[in-house]
């Protein structure tokens, strides 16, 4: 990778640059970059191994910071030197803007004007996907797209998808595992966990047949995407959820915890004690060591309170279990004959339970359900209790 800079110290007050990555689009690169000049001359081009003309187009613009991979590399790739180059460079914000005419350079000052109104975030420019122009598959696949950022960070957007951004260089994460199309996914999904705010603001767009190069590889691409969103659901369920219950029971306390995220919270009661319910069962059904990641997963499938289905899935703490075990295998007894009868004393081993498995799993399932029910209903009362006292007060 060789590159050339020209580029003067930036002299905004945010010290915002434009990045524009760009790979085989002679056909539209000339005019993007002479549409963005009009409102900034601090931009980064990005040209990723294109084989067409842009090597002679960009010979006119030397007096911008030009970078040139040998090879295609990936737009993930071209978007990662990108930021590099513009930390050296000494810019806080990176707009990056693509490079095949869809976007209106007109669009640069309300990206500017979002951060010095709200704060440090990272923006999405947000298309209008019901445009008559915008063809059906980027449709569905934008829709795709923010259904599983929304499961892995529990945030609503409306376009996950346009490359029209402007980024915090120095809190979206330093390294990354993709290189090509599914970076874009990546970093506003690791940077959702660390804690930047992630929004959209509407866009203008343009999508011309006749001057319009996709380079987006339909099976190969959406397979890259599919398998990135499996890994970054496991690690949401696995260690990003979990992580933030924690922090945010430790950061509460308990009392205040259960106060605001519980009795205070705007779930109707039905909710919250199915919510109950559901953290009891996965709680005592022998699912162990899975039992964070199945009741998180199914909170958020079925729209429950995430935090009161966790607490309560806990309900299996050390010093309950062997009444839990004990319980379990009483019931399932009822159902499978010609079991050793099991006292609650030391005479539950291992092996003791193992040989009487079948009678444990279809008495865990029976406890479970029972015990869910009654937490369930007990919670619902209590909530009612609480509610009615509090409209009163």
């Amino acid at each position: 990778m060789g590159a050339i800079s020209f580029a003067t110290e930036p002299e905004t007050p945010l010290k915002v640059c434009i990045i524009i990555p760009t790979y085989n689009n002679e056909r539209t690169l000339k005019r993007v970059i002479d549409s963005v000049l009009e409102f900034s001359p601090y931009i980064i081009i990005v040209n990723d191994g294109s084989t067409d003309s842009t090597a002679n187009i960009l010979e006119n613009y030397r007096h911008l910071t030009l970078i040139h991979h040998e090879k295609n590399s990936g737009k993930g790739t071209a978007l990662k030197n990108g930021f590099q180059k513009a930390l050296e460079l000494g810019y806080d914000y990176a707009i990056t803007i693509d490079s095949d005419g869809q976007h209106f350079a007109t669009d640069i000052p309300n990206f500017i004007e979002e951060i010095e109104a709200n704060g440090e975030s990272l923006i999405i420019g947000s298309r209008n996907m019901k445009h008559e122009s915008v063809p059906g598959k980027s449709s569905f696949g934008n829709n795709f797209s923010n259904f599983w950022f929304w499961f892995e960070t529990g945030i609503r957007l409306t376009d996950t998808q346009s490359g029209y951004r402007l980024y915090p260089l120095h809190t979206i994460p330093k390294k990354y595992f993709t290189n090509k199309f599914e970076f874009e996914i990546e970093v506003i999904v690791r940077s959702a966990w660390k804690g930047v705010r992630v929004k959209n603001i509407p866009i203008r767009i343009l999508y011309d047949p006749n001057e319009r190069v996709s380079h987006f590889r339909p099976f190969k691409d959406f397979t890259r995407i599919s398998i990135l969103n499996t890994i970054l659901v496991a690690i949401a369920l696995f260690y990003i959820k979990p992580r933030d219950l924690f922090r945010k029971l430790k950061k509460k306390g308990f009392k205040k915890f259960l106060l605001e995220n519980v009795l205070e919270s705007d779930d109707s009661n039905s909710k919250k004690a199915l919510s109950i319910a559901l953290g009891v069962f996965i709680g005592i059904s022998p699912f162990w060591g899975f039992q964070t990641v199945i009741v998180l997963f199914l909170a958020v499938l079925f729209k429950l309170n995430k935090a009161i289905a966790f607490a309560f899935s806990n309900i299996s703490f050390p010093p309950l279990i062997p009444f839990v075990i004990y319980g379990s295998l009483q019931l399932g007894a009822l159902f499978i004959s010609g079991n050793t009868p099991l006292i609650l004393d030391r005479s539950i081993t291992f092996d003791a339970i193992k040989n009487n498995i079948a009678q444990y799993l279809i008495g865990s399932f029976i406890l479970a359900s029972l015990s869910a029910v009654i937490f369930g209903l007990s919670g619902y009362l209590l909530l009612r209790f609480f509610s009615t006292f509090k409209d009163k007060k």
